[in-house]
């Protein structure tokens, strides 16, 4: 008869439960976004938890103290579901800011919806390793060899404009040593016409 009175009374921290704050809203074209898959299936382990640690059972657990006190019963077993609940909830919670999942979530269905607009078919095994092997990893080859060839190309280019900056260095040193040898030279033959003339002027002895 207590059991019986207990499923009768069963109803409210369990309707609770399953009740939430209503189903998670649709997107697009019917579709779930993750962040709100996470929340359903929160809520169904929640519907699934309340009603696996019922009413009925709690009673039967404590039979004597229900047939007593039932009122206080159904009260202390309300408190202990709203108290647990709100526990795992408060955990989820935590668990989701500490890894940045609804920001993650946002970033799959990014991906997903930018995925439909795709022409080309997605790729698939075929089956034989060294295929699948080469498909995957000849065009990663590839582009390195592209990249690979334009960092040649820009230092090629590098080592042209160096070497033409050696050579007019090279140049321009040579004509400074020229202009040098010019102006020695010419410092040179007037330095000798001044001696000449000098020795002109000399009284004979």
């Amino acid at each position: 008869m207590a059991a019986a009175a207990a499923e009768a009374g069963s109803g409210g921290a369990e309707g609770t439960a399953a009740g939430g704050d209503g189903g998670p809203e649709e997107l697009g074209d019917g579709v779930l976004g993750r962040g709100q898959l996470f929340a359903a299936v929160v809520d169904a382990f929640m519907e699934k938890l309340v009603a696996a640690g019922s009413y009925q059972r709690f009673a039967s657990c404590y039979h004597r103290f229900y047939r007593l006190q039932p009122e206080l019963t159904r009260s202390i077993y309300d408190q202990f579901v709203a108290q647990l609940q709100a526990s795992i909830k408060e955990e989820i919670q935590e668990v989701k800011k500490e890894g940045n999942l609804e920001e993650l979530f946002n970033s799959l269905d990014k991906i997903v919806e930018e995925a439909k607009d795709w022409k080309e078919p997605a790729w698939r095994p075929s089956g034989i390793p060294e295929e699948d092997i080469r498909s995957a990893v000849v065009p990663y080859l590839l582009k390195h060899k592209s990249y690979l060839q334009k960092v040649l190309k820009e230092k090629e280019e590098e080592n042209r404009k160096l070497a033409e900056s050696v050579l007019a260095g090279r140049d321009q040193i040579a004509k400074l040593q020229q202009l040098i040898d010019t102006r020695r030279q010419a410092w040179q033959a007037i330095s000798k016409e001044q001696r000449e003339l000098i020795m002109t002027f000399k009284e004979p002895q």
